[in-house]
C-alpha cells in the first residue's frame, strides 16, 4: 500500500481520480471494518492515507503527532507515515472554508445550523470559529439539540451546513430537514458530493438560496493532503483542473424532447464520443415490462407514467451516463428532480412535422403532436440547462449537444466575484 483512502464504505468515492491530478503516485480505496483499521495503523505499511466516515476520530490514538488543527478540531482526515511515525492532519477545514468562499456563503455574524455531530461536524464547527459565526447550533438525533428542537427553537437559522450522510448515494433524494421551515436561510452547504445536488440542495436551488455541494471541498482538501503526502508544492491551478474534470466526468448528460426528435440516436453518438455509458429509458421499460403500446393498452397512460417514474429515479441517481428520456418524462416534477440531481439536461428541439411517430401510442397524428407540444414546450424550457436544434446533419447535431453540455457544466463552475480562485484558505490557529 502506498497511498489511499480508508473508510467503512467507499464505493461512491471520487478520490482516486482526483489524486491523479496531483502527483504520480498509487492511490487506492480501502474500505474496511474498524478492526482492520487498527491493524493497518499499528503495522504502518503505507506512506500516506486519507480518512473518511466513520474513522476520523478512531485514528487519533494511533498517531504519534497531531497538527494544531487536529488538536483543536478533534478529528483527522490525513495521515502521513514519516520513518515509522504517524503524523495526523486535518485538511478538511481548509477545504470547507474554500468551498464556502467559492459559493459566496459567509458565516461571519450569522446563526449557523450544523446537521450532524461526527468528525465532519467538528470541522464545520471549526469553520464557524474561524469565520466568527454569531451562533453555532449542532443538531443530531441523540441531542442535546435534536431535530425536533431545531424546528421549535432555531427556525431563524441563516446558514445551514449538512455534515451528515443523509441523501448520499445510493440513498438519494432524501433530505435531513424541511428547508421550507427556515425562512431566513441565506446559504446552504452540503458536504455530500454524490449526487451533485442532494434533495437539500435541490430545495435550496428551487428557493433561490445560494448553495454548494461538497465536490469543491473534496478536491481542495485532497490538494492540501497531496502536498503533505509528497512534501512538495503543487500548483494551485491543479485544484480547478481536477474539479472541472471530475465534475464533467461524473455528471450525466440527459436528453429531453418531443417523441421522435432523435434522443436515442443522438444519445448513443454522444455517449460513444464522451466515453460514458448510454441508457435509453424507454428501452429499459420495454426490457422489463414489454412493448410500450401494450402497457398503454393494459394500464393506461397513468400506469405507464408510474413505471416511467420508477425507471427515471433508478437511473437518475447514477453518474457518468448519457440518458435518453421518453418524450413525456418531464410531465412529472419528481422525474425532473431525479434527473437534475446528477445531470445537465439538454432539450432537443425539432419541428413537429419532422417527428417520427412509428410505435408511439400518443403520437397518432400531426394534430395530436401539436397539442402535445403546446403542453410540453414550457416544461422542456423550464427544466433544460441548454437547448439544441436537431439539424439535418446528425454529426453537427451531436457536436452541438456536447457543446451545450460543456457550457452547462461551465456555467455551474462560474465563481462569484468575491470568491477565492484556488483551494487556499486562511486559517489562524488562534481562531480554532
Amino acid at each position: 500500500m502506498e497511498y489511499g483512502l480508508i473508510g467503512e464504505r467507499l464505493g461512491h468515492s471520487y478520490s482516486p481520480r482526483i489524486h491523479r491530478f496531483f502527483g504520480d503516485y498509487d492511490y487506492q480505496l480501502y474500505p474496511m471494518p474498524i478492526q482492520d483499521v487498527e491493524t493497518l495503523l499499528r503495522e504502518k505499511r503505507f506512506k500516506g492515507l486519507n480518512v473518511t466516515i466513520p474513522y476520523k476520530q478512531t485514528v487519533l490514538p494511533f498517531c504519534d503527532a497531531l497538527s494544531q488543527e487536529v488538536q483543536a478540531i478533534g478529528s483527522a482526515n490525513t495521515l502521513v507515515n514519516r520513518d515509522g511515525k504517524l503524523f495526523a492532519y486535518n485538511t478538511d477545514l481548509a477545504g470547507m472554508l474554500s468551498m464556502l468562499d467559492r459559493a459566496g456563503i459567509g458565516l461571519t455574524g450569522k446563526k449557523v445550523v450544523i446537521l450532524g455531530s461526527g468528525g465532519t461536524s467538528l470541522t464545520a464547527q471549526a469553520a464557524c470559529r474561524v469565520q466568527r459565526a454569531r451562533e453555532t447550533v449542532v443538531v443530531s438525533r441523540s441531542g442535546p439539540v435534536t431535530y425536533e428542537d431545531l424546528y421549535a427553537n432555531h427556525a431563524d437559522a441563516e446558514i445551514i451546513l449538512n455534515a451528515t450522510p443523509v441523501g448520499m448515494y445510493p440513498k438519494n433524494l432524501v433530505s435531513p430537514i424541511e428547508l421550507s421551515r427556515f425562512p431566513k436561510v441565506q446559504g446552504v452547504a452540503d458536504v455530500i458530493y454524490n449526487p451533485a445536488k442532494t434533495a437539500l440542495l435541490l430545495d435550496a436551488e428551487a428557493a433561490g438560496i445560494p448553495c454548494i455541494d461538497g465536490l469543491w471541498m473534496l478536491v481542495a482538501q485532497a490538494w492540501h493532503a497531496a502536498k503533505l503526502f509528497l512534501d512538495a508544492e503543487i500548483p494551485e491551478e491543479k485544484v480547478q483542473e481536477a474539479y472541472r474534470a471530475v465534475r464533467k466526468d461524473c455528471l450525466n448528460l440527459v436528453l429531453v424532447g418531443m417523441p421522435g426528435c432523435g434522443k436515442s440516436t443522438q444519445g448513443k453518438r454522444a455517449a460513444e464520443l464522451m466515453g460514458k455509458g448510454f441508457v435509453d429509458l424507454d428501452a429499459e421499460i420495454v426490457k422489463r415490462y414489454g412493448p410500450i403500446p401494450e402497457i398503454f393498452a393494459s394500464q393506461g397512460e397513468q400506469g405507464f407514467r408510474a413505471i416511467e417514474s420508477e425507471v427515471v429515479k433508478e437511473f437518475g441517481k447514477e453518474s457518468g451516463l448519457v440518458i435518453a428520456t421518453g418524450g413525456g418524462a418531464i410531465l412529472r416534477p419528481e422525474n425532473v428532480r431525479a434527473l437534475r440531481q446528477n445531470g445537465k439536461i439538454i432539450w432537443l428541439r425539432r419541428a413537429v412535422e419532422q417527428l417520427s411517430t412509428k410505435g408511439r401510442p400518443l403520437s397518432v397524428n400531426l394534430d395530436r403532436l401539436r397539442e402535445m407540444e403546446e403542453i410540453r414546450l414550457p416544461l422542456y424550457r423550464a427544466c433544460a440547462d441548454a437547448a439544441v436544434d436537431v439539424l439535418d446533419d446528425p454529426v453537427l447535431t451531436t457536436q452541438k449537444i456536447l457543446e451545450g453540455f460543456d457550457e452547462a457544466v461551465g456555467a455551474e463552475r462560474a465563481e462569484p466575484e468575491h470568491a477565492g480562485h484556488s483551494g487556499k484558505a486562511s486559517v489562524r490557529n488562534a481562531d480554532l
